[in-house]
């Protein structure tokens, strides 16, 4: 009996399978058939001609409520968030607080459509998106990102963190404004301990964020020890509490800067914490001068991805959620040239990334959701080099095109 088929992408090349090409069928939302050739026809065919396939990008990191919030800025924040080793980021956060209060609502969410339609173009079809929850956001930008998050459901996936960017602790009122986010339906809870003001106080914002996770069962993003100071501990501090928590592969580790200043042995124990309490860690190395020690924590078998951060504002002026053009990056910075490196790059910000976020066999195989793009080279080192937009993104077994996105940006 001939298997009815939605659509097939013929002639590709996937990753690792340089001496054949193969079919690829698709139907309603999920891949049927990875061939050499599929006999049957589709309603809808295309033909990649040899180029690359492979499973769509995964961005576990970008504050979506802060894009193109730039021209309300000054460079005093980027060059206090930049300069002097990072020594002064936790002030460049202060100062960056105070632009909230020229933007609301209206102006998140319409910012937030056109970032996320812009991300669609590029293939980048699932992101962790941070909401500031605080008393100057209120509730604002969770409420915005929550209302983009329903309108793009089946084409990008965003899962919308809750994220006291100003701290809990010292910020009066936080605490119930991230119950409260929480209860409206935000998917991910956030932290940032390093910003409170003693090691005590750090603790006690940690312990929160746990606390609210289990109560409503759900994963965790913290932003930790973002700056240029080797005294700098939550990173150790909530590993040590996923355990306690019994919540490994919960929790998700960004920046993690200060990583790069610690000691080797302490590194060393670090990294065998990490690998219990089973903690990926989300590195930006285009957005600020430090960066974790990737090397260290592949090599010990950590899993890392790639995030692209921010999208001109305060703290970084480019951006377009284009995860190849964050990887063309990233490869420079972390001086990952070689062949083998440049496909470890790839992974994080396909495989890896989609592990970050506890997304389900993200990859080119029978049974997967069908996300998937369709790249214009048919290499890595020349998709990355090049980072151009897909010729073809598949989101949930549909091809995107330009008129839709249109219509929801």
């Amino acid at each position: 009996m001939t298997k009815h088929l939605d659509l097939i992408i013929r002639n590709a090349k996937l990753r690792g399978e340089s001496n054949h090409l193969v079919d690829i069928g698709i139907v309603g939302d999920e891949i049927s058939n990875v061939d050499l050739e599929i006999k049957s026809t589709a309603k809808l065919e295309v033909d990649a001609n040899g180029r690359l396939v492979s499973e769509s990008f995964v961005n576990p990191h970008l504050h979506l409520c802060k894009v193109w919030t730039l021209n309300l800025t000054n460079e005093e924040t980027l060059n206090a968030y930049q300069g002097a080793g990072m020594s002064n980021a936790a002030t460049a956060i202060d100062m960056a607080a105070e632009v909230k209060r020229l933007y609301g609502y209206e102006d998140i969410l319409l910012k937030a459509r056109r970032a996320t339609a812009l991300a669609a173009t590029y293939g980048n079809l699932h992101i962790r998106a941070f909401a500031d929850v605080d008393s100057i956001s209120k509730l604002d930008a969770v409420k915005a990102l929550l209302k983009v998050r329903d309108e793009f459901r089946g084409i990008v996936e965003l899962q919308v963190v809750a994220f006291p960017q100003d701290g809990i602790i010292k910020n009066a009122g936080t605490a119930d404004l991230m119950e409260q986010a929480m209860a409206l339906g935000a998917d991910v809870v956030g932290g940032i301990p390093w910003i409170e003001y003693s090691d005590l106080d750090c603790q006690e914002h940690i312990k929160f964020c746990f606390d609210l996770a289990k109560k409503y069962d759900k994963d965790i993003s913290m932003l930790l020890d973002d700056a240029g100071d080797a005294g700098l501990r939550t990173l150790e501090m909530m590993a040590l509490e996923s355990i306690k928590n019994s919540w490994q592969g919960r929790c998700l580790a960004h920046h993690c800067r200060a990583m790069a200043l610690y000691p080797a042995p302490y590194l060393h124990r670090l990294l065998g914490l990490l690998k219990l309490a089973d903690i990926s860690v989300i590195t930006d190395p285009h957005t600020g001068p430090l960066h974790a020690n990737v090397r260290e924590l592949l090599s010990q078998g950590a899993n890392v991805a790639l995030g692209q951060d921010d999208i001109s504002d305060a703290y970084y002026p480019f951006g377009r959620n284009n995860m190849l053009e964050v990887a063309f990056l990233a490869s420079h910075l972390l001086w990952m040239t070689k062949k083998s490196d440049i496909e470890c790059i790839f992974e994080m910000i396909t495989k890896n990334a989609a592990l970050t976020m506890n997304l389900k066999n993200h990859k080119i195989s029978v049974g997967s959701k069908a996300n998937i793009v369709v790249l214009q080279e048919n290499d890595i080192v020349e998709c990355i080099r090049n980072h151009s937009r897909p010729l073809y993104v598949v989101s949930n077994g549909k091809i995107l095109d330009d008129g839709l996105l249109s219509q929801l940006h």
